[in-house]
């Protein structure tokens, strides 16, 4: 866990739900630090003096079994103010001697209806002078009976006690999700929560973070030297630049030419570094290794844990031709820290591993310094712009640690991998061209694995069906399809077949997250 003592902090105790994150970035947004840690941890922590409030996340679990995640109880005793969501709620509930009953009739997914029954600090600004807003709800159990000093706040059509409290205790409850984006005004009953009855304080802007963390490198790194790995991408862009104005010459970048980047993604960078910022950097062409390792790899998973282990003994064995190297610098996001990690201890509580994070052999040489690893993606960027890496860089569409090993579905092969690059390259460059790449969270092409019949000219042929795929988003948890115009998408279909050699068919996904998720594996 961070240990900073200096801010205030907004803590947020995960059981599980997919959406935590978003509570953690909301309340980032309103200019507060938040945190967020499991059971295990929270069992660990005995230090609450900085944090202001806590809240409870939703989670996959029911309370009306005998045995369920469970906070310790000392958490309500501490006074600090404490919000519960959803899970959260019914964990109050169960804690205060309410009851919570599986409804299988009267199950609310998706938008609902809220109306008020009282007044409370939770919600000012929250209903306006309208009676009712609404707000997104994902829940089969439901509160029957209201917990021992609590009040009910507001209510649904199927859920009588929807928002409850304990002024006096400052506990709080709701049935729905305030962190994502289809409820109306959520973001106005966190930030109640956080400023009206938390009275935390905004100290929280990631360009402040700059020179602290710049310490930090200087402080654990001392005289010794740094390997960093440098794919091109914003978050290992930021870190190199970081570590460079913190120890200069200590640091050696390394650029492992895995052979699953976009097309002169490479060069372009090496480029950059090496004669624009001035930083020491090393390209590595390992492509022919990473394609035997990776040769009839199908499952997803796997071929993160294969390209990770490799990445690993790859760096190993560079730092071995340099005296007092000790450290490898990664650019792990706090987002992959989360998502690689178990929230409840069950394996099935985890979302899915990380290139960063859970393709590292458990035994590794190297000590790992991630300077990013208590950000999100965009406060990485905005750190970016901070200490003056270039827009290009900065602003670029995110690009998986694994690169088009996942946009190849299913086995990879050299020549799959040109093919992909020609028509990523092509889509990428038509969206600059038209000036909406900007517009969109992120865009790719992949190649499915498939082959289907198509006629060029007076030939049959057999070729791959390529998918291209951009989505709209705010934070990349929940996303939509851009709604390109059909002139725009015949265009790209029609550039794309004509100019590369082994797609035949282009289709566009118009799935939005969720249910599916942005990247294809």
């Amino acid at each position: 866990m961070n240990k900073n003592v200096k801010k205030d902090k907004i803590l947020i105790i995960d059981f599980g739900s997919q959406v935590t994150k978003l509570i953690a970035r909301r309340v980032r947004e309103l200019g507060v630090y938040s945190e967020i840690s499991n059971l295990k941890e929270i069992k660990l922590l005995k230090n609450f003096e900085n944090i202001k409030g806590i809240i409870f996340s939703g989670g996959p679990a029911t309370v009306t079994k005998k045995k369920f995640p469970n906070i310790p109880y000392k958490i309500f005793k501490l006074n600090i103010p404490i919000l519960g969501i959803c899970y959260g709620l019914q964990l109050i509930a169960v804690n205060f001697k309410g009851k919570v009953k599986f409804n299988k009739r009267n199950r609310e997914f998706g938008r609902s209806t809220l109306k008020k029954n009282s007044n409370s600090p939770l919600i000012k600004n929250f209903f306006s002078n309208k009676k009712s807003v609404s707000v997104w709800m994902s829940h089969q159990d439901a509160v029957t009976k209201l917990p021992l000093g609590f009040k009910k706040i507001a209510y649904t059509e199927e859920s009588s006690l929807t928002i409850i409290e304990n002024k006096k205790k400052k506990i709080y409850g709701i049935q729905f999700h305030p962190e994502v984006t289809h409820t109306d005004k959520g973001k106005q009953l966190i930030k109640n929560f956080v400023f009206l009855i938390c009275k935390a304080k905004k100290n929280w802007h990631v360009q402040n973070e700059k020179q602290k963390i710049i310490n930090q490198v200087k402080s654990v790194v001392k005289k010794d030297r740094v390997i960093c790995a440098l794919s091109g991408g914003i978050d290992s862009s930021v870190v190199a630049l970081l570590i460079h104005k913190a120890i200069k010459n200590n640091l050696k970048c390394i650029m492992v030419d895995t052979g699953l980047l976009r097309k002169n993604e490479f060069k372009y960078t090496y480029y950059i570094f090496k004669n624009y910022y001035k930083i020491n950097v090393k390209l590595i062409n390992a492509s022919k290794i990473f394609y035997k390792k990776l040769k009839n790899i199908t499952n997803p998973e796997k071929k993160r844990k294969v390209i990770g282990n490799l990445f690993i003994k790859i760096f190993e064995k560079e730092a071995r031709k340099f005296k007092n190297v000790r450290y490898l610098a990664q650019g792990t996001l706090y987002p992959d820290i989360i998502e690689s990690r178990s929230s409840t201890g069950s394996k099935t509580s985890k979302i899915k591993s990380h290139h960063n994070v859970g393709g590292l052999p458990k035994k590794m040489k190297l000590k790992l310094i991630e300077p990013l690893k208590d950000l999100f993606k965009d406060e990485a960027r905005k750190l970016g712009g901070s200490i003056g890496l270039i827009k290009k860089i900065s602003s670029q569409h995110p690009f998986p640690g694994p690169g088009l090993a996942i946009r190849i579905i299913g086995k990879i092969t050299p020549e799959k991998i040109k093919i992909l690059q020609e028509a990523d390259s092509i889509f990428i460059n038509e969206l600059i061209k038209n000036k909406i790449y900007h517009k969109i969270w992120q865009a790719y092409a992949a190649l499915l694995p498939i082959k289907t019949v198509g006629v060029m000219g007076d030939s049959r042929t057999y070729e791959y069906t390529c998918l291209i795929r951009a989505v709209t988003s705010e934070d990349g948890m929940t996303a939509d399809y851009f709604n390109f115009s059909k002139d725009f998408l015949d265009k790209i279909g029609n550039k794309i077949i004509n100019g590369v050699k082994g797609i035949n068919r282009v289709v566009y996904d118009i799935t939005s997250k969720p249910p599916s998720t942005i990247e294809l594996e």
